[in-house]
């Protein structure tokens, strides 16, 4: 299972950080780090996403060490997770829903660089995003220019799923090293700073 991964919890309210650190307690996978210690994971947990809530988190990101962030939320709209992705969130998942499996599932998934969202979700974020259309504000963006291989949509459409790098390998029958490459060139070629960003801004576009 290899070593638990260190992670901390941040919440604006206490009855929230406490119900959170409490689910991952009962994790082997994860390990609570002391006051002042050095997460590789924050599990955010908040009622709502709003702009108090996405400041903090790109705040959490813009830490020297950079921990990824799992965001566990009350309300989660299609609208509100694309603008969590894009303020750095590696995972999402709605309260009721985390439980300490797939909390730890999430955690673990954030710690490799993989991007976890709730299927029913991610079926909304593509209704959402075909409705918006490419250009939702009025303002062509980098994907309008140059699109989506069928490969790199395929790719990026697995990595929404949550699924690892040598999951989506086997499952397309390419190899890890192919997958890996895949996803760089996205994020390289669109200036993206992450797979989660990739993934926010091909749903916005309506590319997946």
């Amino acid at each position: 299972m290899g070593e638990p991964v260190p992670v901390n919890v941040v919440a604006l309210d206490p009855v929230l950080e406490a119900g959170t650190k409490s689910a991952l307690l009962a994790c082997p996978e994860v390990s609570l780090t002391a006051p002042g210690g050095d997460p590789r994971v924050v599990v955010m947990t908040v009622d709502r996403v709003g702009r108090t809530e996405l400041d903090v988190l790109r705040s959490i990101r813009e830490t020297p060490s950079r921990p990824d962030v799992v965001l566990v939320a009350g309300e989660l709209e299609p609208a509100d997770a694309l603008h969590a992705i894009a303020a750095g969130a590696r995972g999402l998942l709605r309260r009721r829903e985390a439980d300490p499996v797939r909390l730890a599932r999430a955690v673990r998934a954030a710690s490799r660089g993989d991007c976890t969202l709730p299927p029913d979700l991610l079926d909304l974020l593509l209704e959402h995003s075909g409705a918006r259309g490419a250009a939702a504000d009025g303002v062509a963006g980098p994907w309008d220019a140059a699109g989506l291989s069928d490969r790199e949509r395929s790719v990026l459409r697995m990595v929404a799923d949550g699924h690892e790098t040598s999951e989506i390998a086997r499952r397309l029958c390419y190899s890890p090293r192919t997958v890996t490459t895949v996803v760089h060139d996205i994020t390289q070629r669109f200036r993206l700073r992450n797979r989660a960003h990739a993934v926010a801004y091909a749903l916005r576009a309506g590319m997946l």
